[in-house]
């Protein structure tokens, strides 16, 4: 979908710089093509932000305006040999990262940008080694290369120009995936590129519905809209709330998540309703409390460990989709039971049936529950730029097949009863509200009301009145006693009381919508605000930087922005005098102080991106004496190759034809018979030297597994030019296993329990492995 508009954009004149280790079809459409080795994003980022800073080609306004660069780091701060201080026990102490502050609490600030200690000076000292001949000896790419690309992007530091990054599993799945991205944050920062038309740094999502179920808080670590899930310390709401407001020392900071007790009350009431009451903290007591990593990783190695006596796998497949997917079928073995909700019975449903295993000496119980596809039930979806599209019930679902709803439904419906007999803690379950209807099939609409949230009495607001079971018409309303809820607060005003918004389909004139936002068109959290961070666009008296594509502008004769929806109503910082408005407020208004950060104190491994290798490296880091990030989440360490036994690089991408872990498209004959099998990409020099031609089958092992697939090779890989060493990778497809109408080898037998030392995300796109031919074979 997004490619449309790329091609929309090139036409007009605009220019496509693909990065990646293989010829894709985007790269053949590009204006600038580099290859780079999987693993070294940071490397070649690096070079682009050493680039910029060289050259002054920064927008200068901007980075001052809207980022921490003037910010004075603590002088105890260090960087040596590839660490940023010391690490003890698999942590840094970031203490030693925070900034200097005066008496008042406020960050000192150097506006010269002159100051060692500014952050605008320690980022320049960090990256002035990432030059383009190191970063080439890393990652493979060429020298002319990485100028090309650099001066092609850096010249969009000018206002006039943007530029936007979109990427996608090949930046995240990596121990270092949070700095990958971050290092595209550090470079867009210092080009002024982020809240601008045409700006910022997209995820380009692998399923409808990515960012509607982070939203909802399918992660572990949150609850809906983002909120921190409350840990076994937090002994109230009270002592949970001073976790999430950060302190704030400057008062043109908004700091947004000091509105966190009107979230998290409105959430509560929205959950247990009459039950949630200011005496009882509104019902804090009920919410689950996180004493762990539960993320996929740790939860598969508390189940091998035989800690987990049941999994319900709702449209999901492990047993495909999990790293080293031998462990996570030999983890499933020691369920008691496990329920699997899906269109087609899975590899994850059928794990007894996977290669190797004895289905009699398995005891799990497993339950196959038939679910509905999307088309065949009413609800929404939120496309990675936040936009919530109502979708409808198109055709009824085959057979026994119900919604997610129905299935949850009947579920918590049970649970009560058996709860209503007693148990260890029974009023979460037994007083948790659930009225979405009496029909056979629950009203999804219900369900988007609550999302959106009720005022639960009279109340009023800014003069303005709202009677006991109106809908709240945005988030500006909620309040902290009880009176408001809302079952997701980035949702609230979605549905109001004047419809259904995320049904709209309104689509705007080009003459009275040049940037195309479409703001009648669905809805979009928060507050149907097509471009985040939009009031970074202006300067710091509101002006646009770009007018000739202005997103949103200051009105000092209203006392308004125009334009999109502004991130809040407050002015901008500066009078047009110039003097400081103290009403006014800074533009990143969810982060405490109310800039962007070019320097990240809070992550796990380093205020900057600083480039590591994968667990598994052909090569010594050129960049620092230290191999790998010392902070990754690290399991089962005997299980890591080396380069000696295993010499290739391999990362796993997607086809066209199939969806992530397959149990859709592998059953689905047309899509089946488009590729049949999987295939590992191999070029044309590694072919002459393992004797490999395409149809021949390969064996690829890694210290994990071992895996047959047929070969197929192609110029859309070459070898990587390594210094003076030549390292040679490999592209597998890994969305198959043994269950449907396409079976064959899953690529993720090959990969490694390894994570991202913030999100704890799998390195699946760089691992080591070795390739042998198995048997010749006709044409694949």
């Amino acid at each position: 979908m997004s490619f449309k508009y790329i091609k929309e954009a090139q036409a007009k004149g605009a220019k496509l710089v693909t990065i990646d280790p293989r010829i894709t079809k985007t790269a053949a459409q590009s204006d600038v093509y580099a290859p780079l080795r999987s693993g070294t994003d940071i490397a070649f980022m690096g070079s682009m932000i050493n680039y910029a800073l060289t050259n002054d080609f920064i927008q200068k306004d901007y980075v001052l305006t809207h980022t921490n660069a003037s910010y004075l780091v603590n002088p105890n701060y260090t960087f040596e040999a590839g660490l940023f201080g010391q690490v003890n026990d698999g942590k840094y102490d970031n203490s030693l990262w925070a900034y200097q502050k005066d008496e008042s609490g406020k960050v000192i600030t150097d506006p010269t940008l002159q100051n060692p200690l500014s952050v605008f000076q320690l980022l320049k000292k960090h990256y002035e080694r990432y030059d383009f001949e190191k970063v080439s000896g890393i990652t493979g790419t060429p020298v002319e290369k990485l100028e090309e690309v650099a001066s092609t992007i850096c010249a969009t530091h000018k206002p006039e120009k943007s530029a936007t990054i979109l990427y996608a599993m090949g930046t995240t799945q990596h121990t270092y995936g949070t700095q990958n991205v971050r290092s595209y944050a550090v470079l867009q920062l210092l080009l002024g590129n982020i809240g601008v038309a045409g700006g910022g740094i997209n995820a380009l999502r692998g399923e409808s519905n990515v960012q509607g179920s982070t939203d909802h808080a399918l992660l572990f670590h949150i609850v809906p809209g983002y909120l921190k899930s409350p840990e076994a310390t937090d002994a109230n709401l009270e002592a949970y709330l001073k976790t999430v407001v950060p302190p704030n020392g400057d008062k043109q900071s908004q700091n947004w998540w000091a509105n966190a007790p009107k979230y998290m009350t409105s959430l509560m009431k929205a959950w247990w309703g009459d039950k949630a009451t200011k005496e009882n903290d509104f019902a804090f007591s009920y919410m689950p409390r996180r004493g762990g990593n539960y993320s996929h990783i740790a939860l598969f190695e508390a189940m091998a460990a035989g800690k987990l006596k049941g999994l319900i796998a709702f449209g999901q497949n492990p047993a495909v989709g999990g790293p080293n997917s031998n462990v996570e079928r030999e983890a499933l073995k020691n369920l008691e039971w496990m329920v699997a909700v899906d269109l087609f019975e899975t590899d994850t449903s059928a794990f007894w049936q996977a290669p190797g295993f004895n289905p009699s000496e398995i005891q799990t119980e497993v339950f196959l529950l038939p679910a509905a596809s999307s088309v065949e039930k009413e609800g929404s979806v939120s496309n990675s730029g936040r936009w919530v599209q109502w979708r409808y019930h198109a055709v009824d679902a085959p057979g026994a097949a119900k919604s997610d709803l129905w299935i949850l439904t009947r579920l918590q419906a049970e649970l009560k009863r058996l709860y209503a007999n007693g148990g260890a803690f029974p009023d979460p379950i037994v007083n948790l509200t659930w009225n979405y209807g009496d029909g056979e099939e629950p009203d999804p609409h219900l369900v988007a009301k609550e999302i959106n949230g009720y005022f639960l009495a009279d109340v009023t607001i800014k003069d303005k009145s709202f009677k006991k079971g109106d809908l709240v018409p945005g988030f500006a309303n909620l309040q902290a006693d009880g009176t408001t809820s809302c079952g997701n607060w980035i949702y609230c005003g979605s549905y109001t009381n004047d419809g259904n918004l995320t049904a709209r389909r309104e689509r705007s004139k080009p003459e009275d919508d040049p940037l195309g936002l479409h703001s009648k068109w669905a809805w979009c959290w928060p507050v149907n605000r097509r471009i985040l961070y939009n009031r970074a666009s202006c300067d710091a008296m509101g002006r646009p930087y770009a007018p000739h594509k202005k997103v949103i502008e200051w009105d000092a004769a209203s006392k308004k922005w125009l334009g999109d929806i502004p991130d809040g109503p407050w002015p901008p910082p500066l009078n047009a005098d110039g003097s400081a408005n103290p009403e006014g407020r800074h533009s990143f208004i969810m982060i405490a102080d109310g800039r962007a950060s070019l320097f990240a104190p809070k992550l796990a491994d380093g205020p900057f991106p600083e480039h590591y290798e994968p667990v598994e490296s052909p090569v010594a880091n050129e960049m620092s004496k230290q191999q790998i990030s010392p902070v990754i989440k690290l399991w089962r360490p005997d299980e890591f190759g080396t380069v000696e036994e295993f010499p290739i690089v391999a990362t796993t991408y997607r086809v066209t034809e199939h969806w992530q872990a397959g149990a859709m498209t592998r059953n689905v004959p047309w899509l089946a018979e488009l590729v049949p099998e999987p295939f590992v990409e191999v070029s044309r020099e590694l072919a002459e030297l393992k004797g490999i031609e395409t149809g021949d089958t390969v064996t690829i092992r890694s210290k994990r597994g071992t895996i047959d697939m047929k070969a197929l090779v192609t110029p859309r890989l070459k070898p990587f030019k390594l210094k003076e060493k030549e390292v040679h990778q490999v592209g597998l497809i890994w969305h198959f296993g043994y269950r449907g109408l396409a079976t064959g080898a899953s690529a993720n037998v090959l990969t490694a329990h390894v994570g991202d030392a913030n999100t704890t995300i799998p390195e699946y796109k760089a691992f080591l492995c070795d390739i042998t031919l198995a048997s010749k074979g006709g044409a694949a």
